[in-house]
């Protein structure tokens, strides 16, 4: 395949999905001007001490920082055309009593090393195909780049894609190990989500995946302890809806399904990309699907409108009711991931809302929402709160939301559910924007609840990257410390916190294999 085949293939693509880069970036006004500089074709991995401004970073934040995202955008002249397309890289920003260090490393999945050994692209992505391209090797989807989320787990860190297993690193040197098979319970055909949820009390870790097939579309959900797994059940679906996330509570597993179906057959049989296979259709109503915890059984399947999740925020129980806090919207948001770098030129509106169900009953009993409508996305509460009746949450939004052209998220929310409306809102200057999941890092000596977020700026005039520090309950206030980077940085998607000497997850307790990447 030569390099003028493969950009004409991406040309076509461009057609294909409707809108050219060209055209994305001049539909209406560019409310985010140097965005493209955030995009390139790859980011280099690096290692290094980095120095940090303002005030000082507390004592309490002790511990590294984890970061995953997609940071390879092309290969041999093809250009993809969605954010989820690109090679995952995670990132280890180190925080000790001597220097704050950062180690970045791309995941060396079988995607990124069989593409590097070829010199040139092999497999189709979310949004980007071409003639000759591959689905995996069991065929039933795509090869994970590995570029959604990343948490410890034990002795080991787990990087996630949004399909198929997670890829075990070395959580020092961030060296890939292997595809996780958790001591084998699961293979490659085993539907598995970017999107684990950890009991630190427990030491459980739970996880879910949907099974497209045509005719029988099923949830899956996993639960994995000490021992390894502990249960694997499924739940039939009415239609094959794409569930990114879900919740947990103390004795529940909670999902908000959307009507946004994917034609499983159009990805496997007609050449198409996942983002051509999805259809929204909303007459077909949402539903929180309610799970008991302890045994994967289903508990309730409560309607819940006409609209689209594609995060939630928390969940809780209290007095026989469940609390589910999400971010809803009129309609899904992956198209507005693409054409790179033209992001959310039509961004929908959407925000926070609460879903209280009687748990006696099974009726949706109040739905409450709070005034903040700026496409928000990537929430967070503090970990230490997890399952517990918390108000507080952190989320990335953007101030353009409503008006055409190109933009990206440019706003720390802050939102609390005991107030009406959100104030505590900070605004990034001009040309800087903010990435990844703002992550709480609490100080638990303190009787005040001292904590600080965690997040990414990008400074597209300098083309610079920083990570800010705000004071969790100030964020209006601004950063009170930027660590600088060593360079640009690519924009990640879902971060965690390990403080030292803490440990997270399951497999721990197994001795697990893998297969070698």
């Amino acid at each position: 395949m030569t390099m003028e085949t493969i950009t004409q293939q991406n040309a076509g693509a461009d057609k294909r999905g409707g809108a050219t880069r060209r055209d994305a970036a001049e539909a209406g006004c560019d409310f985010a001007p140097g965005l493209e500089a955030a995009v390139p074709e790859r980011f280099e991995e690096c290692e290094g001490v980095l120095s940090a401004s303002g005030g000082e970073v507390p004592d309490f934040v002790r511990g590294t920082y984890y970061l995953n995202g997609p940071a390879r955008f092309g290969r041999n002249g093809l250009a993809y055309r969605h954010w989820l397309d690109g090679d995952g890289l995670v990132c280890a920003l180190r925080f000790d009593d001597e220097a704050i260090r950062l180690k970045t490393r791309y995941v060396r999945s079988r995607k990124f090393t069989e593409e590097e050994n070829a010199g040139r692209p092999l497999f189709r992505a979310f949004g980007t195909a071409f003639d000759g391209d591959h689905l995996n090797r069991v065929g039933n989807g795509l090869e994970s780049p590995v570029n959604v989320s990343v948490y410890p787990a034990g002795n080991s860190l787990l990087a996630f894609g949004e399909q198929g297993l997670p890829w075990e690193l070395d959580p020092e040197t961030l060296e890939t190990r292997g595809q996780f098979t958790f001591n084998g319970r699961l293979n490659e055909a085993s539907p598995f989500s970017a999107h684990p949820k950890f009991d630190q009390a427990t030491g459980e870790m739970f996880n879910f995946g949907v099974l497209f097939s045509e005719g029988t579309p099923r949830l899956y959900v996993y639960c994995f302890d000490g021992g390894g797994l502990r249960y694997r059940k499924s739940v039939p679906l009415d239609y094959p809806c794409s569930v990114h996330d879900f919740s947990l509570s103390k004795n529940h597993v909670v999902f908000y399904l959307s009507p946004y179906l994917l034609n499983i057959g159009g990805l496997l049989k007609e050449g198409r990309t996942v983002m051509e296979s999805l259809n929204w259709e909303p007459e077909r109503g949402s539903r929180l699907v309610i799970l008991a915890r302890a045994t994967g059984e289903l508990v309730a399947s409560v309607p819940a409108g006409h609209r689209y999740c594609l995060h939630l925020i928390h969940s809780f129980e209290a007095n026989d009711r469940l609390t589910v806090d999400v971010l809803e919207f009129d309609r899904p948001l992956y198209d507005q991931y693409q054409p790179v770098p033209g992001l959310f030129t039509d961004a929908p509106r959407g925000g926070p809302v609460r879903l209280v169900i009687d748990l006696a009953t099974r009726d949706l009993v109040e739905r409450r929402e709070l005034p903040y409508l700026q496409c928000p996305d990537f929430p967070a509460i503090d970990p230490a709160h997890a399952m517990r009746a918390t108000q507080e949450f952190w989320m990335l939004g953007i101030s353009n939301t409503g008006k055409p052209g190109r933009k990206f998220f440019d706003q720390l929310a802050h939102g609390d559910w005991r107030r009406p409306v959100l104030e505590d809102i900070y605004q990034s200057p001009p040309m800087k924007y903010l990435g990844g999941e703002p992550v709480l890092v609490g100080n638990a000596a303190s009787e005040a609840g001292e904590a600080v977020v965690v997040c990414q700026e990008f400074d597209a005039r300098e083309r610079t990257s920083r990570f800010l520090l705000f004071d969790a309950r100030r964020v209006a206030n601004g950063p009170f410390c930027k660590i600088n980077t060593l360079s640009g940085l690519y924009f990640g998607f879902h971060a965690t916190f390990q403080k030292a000497g803490g440990r997270t997850g399951p497999a721990a307790g197994a001795e697990n294999r893998h297969t070698a990447a």
